[in-house]
Order: C-alpha cells, then sequence, then structure tokens
C-alpha cells in the first residue's frame, strides 16, 4: 500500500471500439495499491448510452472525459492513460485542461505533435496496414464527399483474434461480447491548430512500447516517438495490443514508476 502522500488518480481511456470494461484487471491493481481509478466510457463507446448515429462530432466523442476533467477541483491532478486511438481524446483533453495533468502516458498509442494535424499518424497507419492486414475489419467510407477517408470502423473476429494474441482466451470472448462499431473522425482530425506547445506541449508526457505488438507494431511505435518525443519511454516485453488484458501487473509497475 502507498503512503497517503504518494497516492494518484489515474484515469484510463480507452482505445477504438472498446470501453471501460478493458482495463477492469488494471483497475483493480492500482486500487490494491491504494490508488485513485477513473476508467471512462468514451460517447457511443461501452456502457454509455448514445449509439453511433447520435455521435456527430469528435467533441461528443470525448465529451465524457471533458465533463470528468471539468468536474475536478482545481487543486487536483491526474495521471492521464490513453491506449492505442485513446492517445487522441487525451491529447484534446491536455489542450483543455493542462494544469489538471501532472503526467500523460500513451500507451502504444497516437501520441500528436503541435505542428501536424492529429490525423497525420492514424493516415501513417492506414498507409503501412495492407488491406490483407486489416481482415474481417468493417471500414464504412463516404463515397459522396471523401471516397478515400474511413469514417467507421467495426472489428471483426478474425481481427480481434489478432488484436488479442497474446490475451487470454476468456478476455477474447468477454472483448467479443463488448466491443461496439466507432467513429475515426478523420476530417476533423485533419485541421490544423488542435494542439498548442503552450497547452498539449506543456503537459509532461511518457510513452510505453508494447514490444509484440502486431496492430501497432514496435516500429509504428517508434516511429511516433520520433516525431514527438517525450519525456520518458519504457517497453513491455511480450505485450501484444492489448496489455492491460494480457500483461496487466507489468503495465501497473510502469504506470506507477512514470507517475511518480
Amino acid at each position: 500500500m502507498v503512503e497517503n502522500s504518494e497516492k494518484k488518480h489515474f484515469v484510463l481511456v480507452h482505445g477504438l471500439s472498446h470501453g471501460a470494461w478493458c482495463w477492469y484487471k488494471l483497475v483493480s491493481l492500482l486500487k490494491l495499491q491504494g490508488h485513485k481509478v477513473t476508467a471512462l466510457d468514451l460517447g457511443g463507446c461501452g456502457l454509455h448510452p448514445k449509439q453511433l448515429h447520435q455521435i456527430s462530432s469528435i467533441s461528443d466523442y470525448i465529451q465524457p472525459l471533458l465533463d470528468f476533467l471539468a468536474a475536478l477541483p482545481d487543486d487536483q491532478t491526474v495521471i492521464l492513460v490513453g491506449h492505442s486511438y485513446g492517445g487522441i481524446p487525451i491529447s484534446l483533453a491536455m489542450e483543455n485542461f493542462p494544469g489538471k495533468i501532472s503526467v500523460a502516458v500513451f500507451v502504444s498509442a497516437y501520441m500528436p505533435n503541435c505542428s501536424d494535424p492529429p490525423a497525420t499518424l492514424i493516415q501513417e497507419f492506414l498507409k503501412r496496414s495492407s488491406t490483407n492486414s486489416l481482415m474481417d475489419c468493417e471500414i464504412t467510407f463516404d463515397h459522396q464527399t471523401s471516397p478515400n477517408l474511413p469514417i467507421s470502423a467495426a472489428f471483426g473476429p478474425e481481427y480481434m483474434a489478432k488484436m488479442y494474441a497474446n490475451c487470454p482466451s476468456e478476455d477474447l470472448e468477454l472483448a467479443k461480447t463488448m466491443v461496439r462499431p466507432s467513429l475515426i473522425f478523420l476530417e476533423e482530425l485533419s485541421k490544423t491548430c488542435l494542439l498548442s506547445e503552450g497547452r498539449y506541449g506543456a503537459v509532461k508526457r511518457c510513452y510505453v512500447i508494447c514490444e509484440e505488438d502486431e496492430v501497432m507494431e514496435e516500429e509504428f511505435q517508434r516511429y511516433i516517438i520520433d516525431k514527438s518525443p517525450p519525456e520518458d519511454v519504457v517497453s513491455i516485453a511480450g505485450a501484444g495490443h492489448i496489455v492491460m488484458l494480457a500483461k496487466p501487473q507489468e503495465l501497473c509497475s510502469c504506470l506507477t514508476e512514470l507517475a511518480s
């Protein structure tokens, strides 16, 4: 158990199509150490009541996170943790509430810089991904206005098996019942000036590399880091993409170390 003065508040933000449920092992481990933990459902994800057609913008999608930070007393700060696509929501939250975030941790996640639009990283990922590597994912496009711009994605069971390759089989089965189709917001995220050095850039950033990630491969994670170097980088050997379920103890150790 940590001393009172060393207790931290971790806020966990899931990736595309997932929800607060995917952090269940990590939440338990962090709480056992005496930390406070909040795992959030973003708009239209997990148990959030809105359906996909009711989410019209990235603002709708990240509103639960912004509402949470807005309600936080001004004398309290949190450690913000984003996984995979969750790196985009936490970046926008850093821009909105830099004073309420002591450190932001990107776990095998998109970590934008202040000069390129956040969509640049997603486009680079898609450019590196062959049609075969996306397997049975269902990607929708707006064939009238932007035929080459993905609008939403739904993970198929084959792709999820790859994503959850290092996880216990029961976690994969849980995920199959819980994931929901999700919007990608590429058009909105292609706008410049979403992040600034004075706000987003003022928050300390750390990155956790998952060395055996078959979705965002280590080479791509290191590309992200090179484009926008954080203060700290740590690696988890043998960790696949869903590291919070495959190696929760190792991720817990990384987070507590980075937080202190």
